[in-house]
């Protein structure tokens, strides 16, 4: 969806509205603060009116704090003239953003231009994302790619589906085969394999991960046959990335049956498990929904 303008003439006149409101909207930027850990009970109070859609910021405060190296970024919020939270992002490596009006959209797009880390992915719900792609870019540039996505999401009651034996944490000797699946799965998704951009750096959060107890895994010997990242965790949400099944054991329904058994034991402390997939993975969204997830929503991921 792209921006509405004040008016739909001439490529010159929607240039023009696009900078007037821009220029209108740089005073905006002296309500976007940096947030400490001072903010941490307003920040997630903010962010658990919509916990799916918010359960990756959530978890990375959960996990590494609002002041964090680990968090590849800085957190920002917007507040409007009653010093009401009106957004909230993290700004850095992967942008995450959730504005609940146009103009804290505006600042933290603006402020997003001052990021000293270099912003590899922007993603939103819907499809606001583009809209301050647009504020960000001051449309002058192009992102090198976007990716519409299907956010699939499961809760109880769970369909029970054929158990697997073996499903269980990954350990950390088995760094390598997780982190060359995972690799394999977001070249897949963004053209770019981390373990050549930055191995060691790569390795390290691969690592931390297996070590937070949050790489599900199914090897049969010495293959990987099943792998599913838990990304970002709260109290209400589990939110998986990264799932790979074996090319030789693609269409025989293990993916199904891995994710069905993972997400019950999720669903034993949290309330929803979901993940995003591009939306022209339609073999994945077959088994995502013989797992038992549903459809719920789509969003734009785009790729600088």
């Amino acid at each position: 969806m792209k921006l509405q303008l004040a008016y739909k003439q001439t490529d010159s006149q929607k240039a023009n509205s696009l900078e007037y409101i821009i220029t209108n909207a740089v005073a905006n930027l002296s309500r976007v603060q940096n947030l400490t850990e001072a903010d941490r009970q307003e920040v997630l109070g903010f962010l658990k009116l919509r916990p799916v859609h918010t359960v990756v910021m959530t978890s990375f405060i959960h996990d590494n704090g609002l002041e964090n190296p680990n968090n590849r970024g800085i957190f920002y919020g917007y507040k409007n003239l009653a010093g009401e939270l009106e957004g909230v992002a993290l700004i850095g490596h992967t942008t995450l953003v959730e504005a609940r009006s146009e103009d804290a959209l505006i600042a933290l797009a603006l402020k997003a231009r001052e990021s000293e880390t270099p912003i590899h992915i922007m993603m939103s719900d819907g499809n606001s994302i583009e809209s301050f792609w647009q504020y960000y870019s001051n449309d002058k540039q192009e992102p090198r790619l976007v990716c519409e996505e299907r956010l699939f999401e499961i809760k109880h009651p769970v369909i029970v589906q054929e158990t697997v034996p073996g499903l269980r944490l990954a350990t950390a000797e088995e760094l390598m085969p997780v982190a060359i699946a995972h690799a394999e799965v977001a070249f897949e998704e963004s053209g770019v394999n981390p373990m050549e951009k930055d191995c060691d750096g790569y390795l390290k959060r691969v690592l931390r991960r297996i070590e937070q107890g949050r790489v599900w895994v199914v090897f049969n010997e010495d293959k990987l046959v099943f792998k599913a990242d838990v990304i970002a965790e709260t109290t209400d949400v589990s939110y998986l990335e990264g799932i790979y099944v074996n090319a030789e054991d693609r269409g025989k329904g293990i993916g199904a049956n891995c994710l069905s058994q993972l997400s019950r034991v999720l669903l034993e402390k949290v309330k929803y498990v979901c993940l995003l997939s591009n939306v022209d993975f339609h073999q994945a969204h077959n088994a995502y929904l013989k797992a038992g997830f549903k459809f719920k929503d789509s969003c734009v991921t785009m790729f600088v």
